[in-house]
């Protein structure tokens, strides 16, 4: 089909869309990217790739199926996939002799699931607005078929992974969400052995909620322990109670279930993503740091509470207020207990230097950032990582308030 034939006008555009979605519904969740890169053809695409982040959040690697092109694993890092991928934006690579290699990302809301690949023998407006809706519905497809299918786990997966593991990456949200107001994303190592840290969050109206967890122990005992955390605690925000009856909630669970001996750290956050307004409770986690223009100034310390399940007192909370642009690094011990040098603690004055030099150099978004200090901070402990050691960041942007509210 020559490349003056093929018709990406608006109209047509939506015809394509309306007819892959009715064709998906019916499809087993193996032949929905085999069905895109046929829809792709049709409007005179080739060498269609479908590539979802690795666990280690290190590669895009490709799905396997007909009509699809299976090249090697790209890293998300310097990789013309690996930028559409963090940056949210279409890439575009010219080739030789001739034709635009294509990347799009997979964005579900504003979580990235990985990245759309094709080649077409050249580019206009009409065909990167037919392909970003298109790539919006590719990633609707696949978030939702995931539900019925391991296809998906298993192509993401590198290595073999552990029962514990298991269990936590089927706990997680979304490993990122980013709106206009607020940004949120996190990361779990060892992505294949981790077990007992977590992470949770919801925006609920305009306050974020957001939880960081560390079980003690380690292998299916420290899973559970984390599982039943993270189920109190999502079913005390669900009721719409705060940080207080929150811990609580999560302290009654784990002390009647694993008895005294047990206990799970946790970092319970509300942001109100209007003012910027944070409180928060710290139960014998490390203190958050607050980023502002890419340096450390401050540890978000607040009154000491127990750990969950010790049976504590009600927790006092700290009140913080954030400026537009600030980042909040939530971090387990993981991070800053590991032996490094002869038996030396990584330690907190470390991490914060590495948050410092860092911030020195441009930023690529929260998600890029968080994922370059993850790796930095592995490279210091020589690719050890002998606990879980887990980061979340928020960031908070403040502005306007949903544009909807003028209708109300």
């Amino acid at each position: 089909m020559g490349e003056e034939s093929v018709d990406r006008s608006e109209g047509f555009g939506e015809r394509l869309l309306g007819l892959l979605l009715d064709r998906a519904r019916l499809l087993p969740p193996h032949l929905i990217a085999p069905l895109v890169a046929e829809e792709v053809v049709r409007i005179g695409g080739r060498d269609v790739s479908i590539l979802l982040q690795d666990y280690a959040q290190e590669l895009l690697v490709p799905l396997p199926g007909r009509k699809l092109h299976v090249s090697q694993p790209e890293p998300i890092i310097d990789s013309p996939a690996g930028r559409a991928f963090l940056r949210g934006g279409v890439v575009e690579v010219s080739q030789s002799p001739s034709g635009v290699r294509m990347y799009l990302p997979l964005l579900d809301g504003s979580d990235t699931v990985g990245v759309m690949a094709l080649t077409l023998d050249a580019v206009s407006d009409d065909d990167r607005q037919l392909l970003s809706r298109l790539s919006g519905l590719v990633a609707d497809l696949l978030v939702t078929k995931n539900a019925y299918t391991d296809q998906f786990f298993r192509a993401r997966r590198r290595e073999p992974m552990s029962v514990s593991a298991e269990i936590q990456w089927s706990l997680l949200p979304p490993m990122s969400m980013s709106l206009p107001q607020v940004e949120v994303a996190g990361i779990l190592e060892p992505a294949y052995r981790i077990a007992g840290d977590s992470f949770d969050y919801a925006l609920n109206d305009n306050i974020l909620h957001a939880a960081v967890i560390d079980a003690m122990g380690h292998g299916l005992d420290a899973a559970t322990m984390a599982t039943v955390a993270i189920g109190a605690y999502r079913h005390a925000r669900r009721d719409f109670v705060g940080l207080a009856e929150k811990y609580a909630f999560m302290d009654d669970a784990i002390s009647r279930q694993f008895g005294p001996d047990h206990f799970v750290t946790a970092q319970l956050m509300h942001v109100n993503i209007d003012t910027g307004e944070m409180a928060l409770v710290n139960a014998g986690h490390p203190a958050p740091l607050l980023i502002r223009d890419g340096r450390v100034v401050q540890q978000l310390e607040s009154a000491t509470t127990l750990p969950v399940g010790f049976g504590g007192k009600e927790p006092r909370i700290r009140e913080h207020t954030l400026q537009q642009g600030d980042r909040v690094l939530c971090y387990t011990d993981g991070i800053i207990e590991e032996h490094v040098n002869d038996g030396e603690q990584f330690g907190e004055e470390r991490l914060i230097r590495c948050v410092n030099r860092l911030g020195e150099e441009p930023s690529h978004g929260l998600r890029a950032d968080l994922r370059r200090l993850s790796h930095t901070l592995k490279w210091q402990r020589r690719g050890h990582t002998s606990d879980d050691a887990t980061l979340f960041m928020i960031e908070w942007h403040g502005g306007a308030a949903d544009p909807l509210a003028v209708l109300d």
